[in-house]
C-alpha cells in the first residue's frame, strides 16, 4: 500500500477492530463502539456510532513510500516499510512479547543501487517472503523478493547504503534477495495471485503486465497495456484483477489474458485508488484525486464473457462518505459487510457503510419481497381470522372470489354476493339489481315485449323519462283512525322501476307483503316497519317493530318506537308532530328516523327522506316513484344519479343502468377500489354491443384475464372467457391449434368452414356425399389430397360412419354406440413419433387390443408412448 505526504489507511488482517493511518509516521487506532468503556476519552468520533481509539505511534521510519502489514496472526503488529531509498525496513507497533518479531523488528534489506521503492506484497502462503516493486535501474532488477527468515548479511556495508538509515546493526541487512525479476524495467504495483501462490503479477513501466513463474524466471506471460498501476485481484473471483492508468480502470480476466474484458467509464481526473470489496462479490471501489466521492462499479451478477465482442453489463453508482472534505484514501473493512473507513488529508477520519441497492419484487399474491445485502426480507398480508374483510387488499379480495367463482353464477344471479363474502353492502346492491333485471327481462321475453327489453338495461334514470300517464291518487292511512288523503302517483314506468328496486314483484298490483317477510326473516325490522310505513301501513309497520323487538336478537327499543307511531296524529299543531320534529335527529337508526321524517312532512316535501345518505338507494328511488310528481322526480333521479357517480357507489347502477353512464360510474369505482373483476362481470351481464366496446370496459375485462393468469389460474381464466364468450359473441377468440396442410400449411377446417368460398363448389375438391355426412378428402387451399387413415385406409375427413369398419362387429357397434362420438371419431389423431394415424374412432378401437402401430413394418409402440398410460374409450368419453 503506497503512501506519500497524503494519509493511507491499512486494516490489520487479523483484528476486525484495528488499522494504521500513514503517512510521515505510523499511527494505529482501534475503533469500537461510541461510549463504550474501551473508548478513551480522547477517542475521535467517526460517526454516529462509532469512534477511534489511538493506540500507538511509530516515528522510526522516515521517508515512507508504501506499507504492507505482515499477514500471519504471529508476530502481530509487524510491518514492513518500503521507503524512498529503496529500502524495506521492518518494524512494528506497540510492545511485542514474540521473540520471532523482536529477531524481525529493524530488520532491513536492500537493494544493490538505490531507488524508490514503489509498492510492497507479501506471500499469502509463505509468509516469509516479501516482494517489493521499485524504479527502474539499468544495472539492476525491479522486483525483488525478500526472505525475511534470511540470516546472509555481508562482510561489509557501505557507508553510502546505510546513511538513511541512521546507525544499524550489519547483522540486521540483508542485501541478497531470494528472486530477482524485471531487469531494466521498473514495477509500480504488484500482488501475489492466490490460485497458484509461487506466482506473481507485475505491472511494469513500459506499458506491460507481465505474469512470473517464479519456479521459471526466464518465462513469463505479458501483455501491452498503459493501466499499470493499482493491479489488485478480486478475492471472491481469483481470475479477475483490475488495474488502472489515469482515470481508466481495466478488467482483466487472468485465464484470457491478451485484452481487457471490458474497460469502466473514464474519470475526468485520475485515480489514486482501486479496491474490491472483501465481503462482497464484484463490488469495485475507486477514488479520484481531490474528490470527495467514491464511485462504486457491481460486477455481482455479471457473467463472464465467452466471445470477444460481449461485453457485461455494470452497476455504477457514487457514494459520499464525507459532505464537503476531500477523501485522501480509503480502506474496506476486512469483514463487516459494505463498511469502510475513509481519511481526509488533514486525518479526519469517517467510517461509513454502504448501503445496498434494494431490489424490490412484488408477487401477484400480494407478498413483498425485497433483498439488502445478504439478507432477504418477506412480507406478506395477515390472513388471520382477526383481519377485518374491509381491511384486506383488494388484489387479495379479487383472488378469493375468482377461487369461490364469483361472478359465475347466471341463474341466481344474486347469489354472486354472497360468493363474495356478503358483507359488502355495494355488492349486494349492485347484484339484486342485476338480478332483478334479469327476472324482469325473462318476463318480457315470455310475453314477448322486446320494446321494453332494452330499456329495462338502460336504468331508472332513462325509464322514468318515458313515463307517460301517470295517474294521481289520494290513499288514505291503513290501519289509522285519520282519514287523511296522502298523493300518491302511479304509471307502468313507476311500477316496473318499483320491481327493479325489489319492492314488488311481476304483475301490476302494488303487493309489498311478500317483501315484507323477505325482510323479515333476514331481521332487517326497521328497514321493514319504514316500507311497510311508506305504502301507508301504519298498523303494519307496528306490528313489525313489535315483532322485531319480541326476536330473539331483537332491540327492546323498537317497542318505544311503535308506541310513538301509534300515536300519529296529522294536526300540524300537535306536540306529538312537535316532539317527533325535533327527536327523530337523535335516532342513530336511518330507517327510524326518515319514518317520523315522512309522519311529519308537508304533502310533496319530503326532502328529509330522500336524502337520508345512510338509507339504500333502491329504498329512496321506491318512495321517490310513489310520492314525487313527473316534475319532481326525474330531477331527483338526475341528481342521485349524478352524486353515486362521483362518488363511485355501484347502488347507482339502479340508475344509470349498464349504459355510458354506468360505464362514467363504474371508472369512479375502478378508480377508488382497483376492482376490475366486478367491472368485468357486472359489464357483460347485460350491456349492449356499443357498451361492451368501450376502450374501459375492455381495459377492465383484459386487466382481469391478465391478473388470473398471473395468479396463475389458468383454468378460471377459461371459465371467464367461456362466460364472456357467452355473454359477448363478438369476444369468441380464433382457433388457435388447428389442422394445417402438409403441402400449403393452411388450416383444413378454417379454409372449409370460415372462409367463405367463392367460385367452384367444394364437390370439385372431393367434397361429396349427403348434406349430412359431407367429407372433405383433400385441401381447400391447394387441392392436394389429405393423409389417409392408416386402418380404412380412406382420406382424412371422411366421416368415420360411411368408412368400413376392421372387420369386428363389436368394433363397429363401438363406432355408432353413440351418436354424439361421431364428431370426435372424425378427429385427425396420429403418433408424435412415428407421425402414422388416422381417425380418431379406429385409433381408438385399434389400440384398445394392440400397443402397436397399426402400419405395416412400423414397430413403434404408439400406445407405450401415451402420458396417460391407457386411452379412454370413444363411449365413455
Amino acid at each position: 500500500m503506497s503512501s506519500g505526504y497524503k494519509p493511507d489507511i491499512l486494516w490489520s488482517p487479523h483484528h476486525a477492530d484495528r488499522y494504521v493511518i500513514c503517512d510521515t509516521e505510523l499511527s494505529l487506532y482501534r475503533i469500537g463502539p461510541a461510549g463504550s468503556s474501551e473508548t478513551k476519552a480522547g477517542a475521535l468520533p467517526l460517526s454516529e456510532e462509532t469512534a477511534a481509539t489511538l493506540l500507538a505511534i511509530n516515528s522510526d521510519t522516515p521517508y515512507m513510500k508504501c506499507v504492507a502489514w505482515y499477514p500471519k496472526q504471529e508476530p502481530e503488529c509487524l510491518l514492513a516499510v518500503g521507503q524512498a531509498n529503496g529500502r524495506v525496513v521492518l518494524t512494528s507497533l506497540g510492545q511485542s512479547h514474540n521473540s520471532k518479531c523482536k529477531e524481525l523488528v529493524g530488520k532491513e534489506f536492500v537493494p544493490k543501487h538505490a531507488r524508490q521503492c514503489n509498492t510492497l506484497a507479501w506471500n499469502p502462503v509463505d509468509s516469509n517472503w516479501l516482494a517489493a516493486g521499485l524504479d527502474k535501474h539499468r544495472a539492476d532488477f525491479s522486483v525483488l523478493i525478500w526472505d525475511i527468515s534470511s540470516k546472509f548479511s555481508p562482510e561489509a556495508v557501505p557507508a553510502e547504503k546505510v546513511r538513511l538509515s541512521g546507525d544499524v546493526d550489519s547483522g540486521l541487512v540483508v542485501t541478497k534477495p531470494l528472486y530477482e525479476l524485471g531487469q531494466n524495467d521498473a514495477c509500480l504495483s504488484l500482488c501475489w495471485l492466490p490460485r497458484d501462490h509461487q506466482k506473481l503479477l507485475l505491472a511494469g513501466m513500459h506499458r506491460n503486465l507481465a505474469i512470473f513463474d517464479l519456479r521459471n524466471t526466464s518465462q513469463k506471460t505479458f501483455v501491452n497495456t498503459k493501466a499499470i498501476q493499482g493491479v489488485t485481484v478480486d478475492p471472491h473471483f481469483q481470475d479477475r484483477v483490475a488495474s488502472f492508468f489515469e482515470g481508466q480502470v481495466a478488467i482483466w480476466d487472468l485465464r484470457k489474458f491478451e485484452k481487457p474484458v471490458f474497460t469502466l467509464t473514464e474519470q475526468p481526473k485520475p485515480l489514486t485508488k482501486v479496491a474490491w470489496c472483501p465481503t462482497r462479490m464484484g463490488l469495485l471501489a475507486t477514488l479520484t484525486r481531490d474528490s470527495n466521492i467514491i464511485r462504486l462499479y457491481d460486477m455481482q451478477h455479471t457473467p463472464m464473457p465467452f466471445g470477444d465482442e460481449v461485453e457485461p453489463t455494470i452497476i455504477e453508482r457514487s457514494v459520499q462518505p464525507c459532505s464537503e472534505s476531500i477523501i485522501s484514501s480509503f480502506a474496506w473493512h476486512p469483514s463487516a459487510q459494505n463498511r469502510m473507513v475513509v481519511v481526509s488529508p488533514n486525518r479526519v477520519m469517517n467510517d461509513f457503510t454502504v448501503f445496498e441497492r434494494i431490489s424490490l419484487a412484488w408477487s401477484s399474491t400480494t407478498a413483498l419481497m425485497w433483498a439488502c445485502g445478504r439478507h432477504l426480507y418477506e412480507c406478506t398480508e395477515d390472513a388471520g381470522q382477526g383481519v377485518a374483510a374491509a381491511e384486506k387488499d383488494i388484489a387479495t379480495k379479487m383472488r378469493e372470489r375468482a377461487q369461490s367463482h364469483y361472478g359465475h353464477d347466471t341463474v341466481q344471479v344474486w347469489r354472486n354476493h354472497v360468493l363474495a363474502g356478503g358483507d359488502d353492502p355495494q355488492l349486494r346492491s349492485l347484484w339484486y339489481t342485476l338480478h332483478f333485471m334479469k327476472q324482469y327481462t325473462e318476463n318480457v321475453e315470455q310475453k314477448q315485449q322486446s320494446n321494453k327489453q332494452s330499456l329495462i338495461y338502460s336504468g331508472i334514470k332513462n325509464i322514468v323519462k318515458s313515463s307517460s300517464g301517470t295517474t294521481e291518487t289520494r290513499r288514505c292511512w291503513s290501519g289509522s283512525d285519520r282519514q287523511t288523503d296522502v298523493p300518491w302517483y302511479h304509471s307502468e314506468e313507476r311500477s316496473l322501476a318499483l320491481q327493479l328496486c325489489g319492492w314488488i314483484s311481476r304483475g301490476p298490483d302494488i303487493d309489498v307483503e311478500p317483501f315484507l317477510k323477505s325482510l323479515e326473516q333476514e331481521g332487517e325490522w326497521e328497514r321493514a316497519a319504514a316500507v311497510a310505513l311508506f305504502n301507508l301501513d301504519i298498523r303494519r309497520a307496528i306490528q313489525i317493530l313489535n315483532k322485531g323487538a319480541s326476536a330473539e336478537k331483537g332491540d327492546l327499543n323498537l317497542n318505544v318506537v311503535a308506541m310513538a307511531l301509534s300515536g300519529y296524529t296529522d294536526e300540524k299543531n300537535s306536540l306529538w308532530r312537535e316532539m317527533c320534529s325535533s327527536l327523530r335527529l337523535q335516532l342513530k337508526k336511518p330507517y327510524l328516523c326518515v319514518m317520523f321524517a315522512f309522519l311529519t312532512s308537508e304533502p310533496g316535501a319530503y326532502d328529509a327522506v330522500l336524502y337520508e345518505s345512510r338509507v339504500a338507494v333502491r329504498d329512496r328511488v321506491a318512495f321517490a316513484c310513489m310520492f314525487l310528481n313527473d316534475a319532481q322526480l326525474p330531477r331527483y333521479i338526475d341528481k342521485l344519479a349524478n352524486e353515486m357517480k362521483e362518488a363511485g357507489n355501484l347502488e347507482g347502477i339502479l340508475l344509470t343502468g349498464l349504459t355510458k353512464d354506468g360505464v362514467d360510474l363504474m371508472e369512479s369505482y375502478v378508480d377508488q377500489t382497483g376492482d376490475v373483476q366486478t367491472a368485468s362481470f357486472c359489464m357483460l351481464k347485460g350491456s349492449p354491443g356499443e357498451v361492451l366496446k368501450d376502450p374501459r370496459v375492455q381495459c377492465w375485462i383484459e386487466n382481469y384475464r391478465n391478473l388470473l393468469d398471473a395468479w396463475r389460474f389458468w383454468h378460471k381464466r377459461a371459465e371467464f372467457d367461456i362466460h364472456r364468450s357467452k355473454l359477448d359473441s363478438s369476444s369468441k377468440p380464433l382457433a388457435q391449434v388447428f389442422v394445417s396442410c402438409n403441402f400449403c400449411g393452411k388450416s383444413i377446417s378454417y379454409s372449409c368452414s370460415a372462409m367463405p368460398h367463392q367460385g367452384r363448389g367444394f364437390s370439385q375438391y372431393g367434397v361429396s356425399g349427403s348434406p349430412t355426412k359431407s367429407k372433405v378428402t383433400s385441401c381447400p387451399g391447394c387441392r392436394k389430397p389429405l393423409p389417409r387413415c392408416a386402418l380404412c385406409l380412406m382420406n382424412m375427413g371422411t366421416p368415420v360412419s360411411s368408412c368400413p369398419g376392421t372387420g369386428k362387429a363389436d368394433e363397429k357397434a363401438d363406432l355408432t354406440r353413440d351418436k354424439k362420438l361421431a364428431q370426435f371419431n372424425n378427429w385427425f389423431t396420429w403418433c408424435h413419433n412415428c407421425r402414422h394415424g388416422g381417425h380418431a374412432g379406429h385409433m381408438l378401437s385399434w389400440f384398445r387390443d394392440h400397443s402397436e402401430c397399426p402400419v405395416s413394418a412400423c414397430t413403434c409402440k404408439c400406445m407405450q408412448l401415451d402420458t396417460t398410460g391407457n386411452l379412454v374409450p370413444s363411449d365413455s368419453v
